[in-house]
């Protein structure tokens, strides 16, 4: 039987959807194409959800559909072409998938470039933040009508738990008919996040020397505060949005990574014990966790991982949980308007 109370960093995507019925959720994985998107698509899809899955290059994205199809013996996996650094590409996204698709009940934010050379997106923006952040921004705001009416259908998690004063308590099984149930928004971060705050004075790198580490950290932060900002507007809405760490994974992610990165990773790692590498099933398992878990209903605006909710941890050189500039509500409200600014579109839902 499903017990989350065991959960920790080898768990995996199996682990986490035991007794887990998906039939009638609809999902969208962004850069399902590769990686921890794949295992992520593949995972759902098992479960019953129909599945989309975002790439850049279709014919790829396509291939890895047909494979989840016939390993899962789910037809319902499709592929749409979105790329994040261009607004332009996610806007024409958005309104292929709200004319297809009525519905949205899981979103998971996955795709992403790490510690790349400098470069800018084709709207101008430095490439860590434009694509991490911006680009998934304005994809999650233009999809948030389909993620309200997809709060309003029933519920069909398997299991369903209550609170208690140290947290989420083990599932138990439901009684009488589902519940309509939220919708999720899962912003995959990193524990980079770390290594920078979101510099609202230089955002692109155009008064300071570009540093790709430290523009991957000041976009995954971005990346929780975004969940945090909409916490703030859709989760007494039924939508909950939170942020997560899903380990070290040997991905098509790190593509951009030298020797030197290599080393300066393993530097941040425990003493003696060198960076300890998940599988790709158990490195998707905190974005499945954070889609699908009974235990998080209700629940927004946290950082997760290792399958559970992560602590504040301001100690220097901290090798877990969350800094508290990350889940700032003020910094999450100053990066909301300057996104809005960016991307020329302002968001109000009521």
């Amino acid at each position: 039987m499903r017990d989350a109370s065991t959960f920790g960093a080898a768990t995996t995507t199996t682990d986490v959807l035991a007794g887990i019925d998906l039939t009638g959720k609809v999902a969208l994985v962004t850069g399902g194409s590769s990686g921890l998107g794949t295992e992520t698509a593949r995972a759902l899809a098992e479960r019953g959800a129909h599945v989309i899955l975002t790439a850049r290059d279709v014919p790829k994205g396509e291939a890895v559909a047909a494979g989840i199809r016939s390993t899962t013996g789910n037809e319902r996996v499709e592929v749409e072409a979105l790329e994040l650094g261009s607004l332009a590409s996610i806007r024409a996204f958005a309104q292929r998938f709200l004319a297809r698709h009525d519905t949205l009940h899981i979103l998971v934010a996955n795709a992403g470039v790490m510690a790349c050379p400098f470069a800018k997106t084709s709207d101008g923006f430095e490439m860590q933040f434009g694509t991490n952040h911006l680009g998934h921004f304005l994809t999650t705001c233009l999809l948030v009508p389909a993620l309200r009416r997809g709060a309003g259908s029933p519920s069909n998690f398997a299991a369903r738990s209550e609170p208690t004063a140290s947290g989420p308590a083990a599932p138990s099984p439901a009684a009488g008919p589902p519940a309509a149930g939220p919708s999720r928004i899962v912003s995959v971060s990193s524990r980079g996040h770390h290594l920078s705050p979101v510099d609202f004075d230089d955002l692109h790198f155009e008064r300071r020397p570009y540093h790709k580490w430290l523009s991957y950290g000041q976009a995954k932060t971005a990346n929780v505060l975004f969940a945090v900002g909409l916490e703030r507007r859709l989760g007494s809405q039924g939508v909950h949005a939170n942020a997560l760490h899903p380990g070290a994974i040997i991905t098509e992610l790190g593509r951009h990574l030298q020797s030197e990165d290599i080393e300066f990773l393993q530097s941040r790692a425990p003493s003696g014990g060198g960076l300890q590498f998940k599988t790709v099933e158990a490195g998707a398992a905190t974005s499945v966790f954070a889609a699908t878990a009974p235990e998080l209903e209700g629940r927004g605006g946290l950082y997760l991982e290792d399958c559970h909710i992560a602590a504040v941890n301001d100690t220097p050189n901290a090798l877990d949980g969350v800094k508290s500039y990350a889940l700032d509500p003020q910094n999450a409200e100053r990066l909301w308007e300057v996104s809005e600014q960016l991307v020329g579109e302002r968001f109000a839902w009521s």
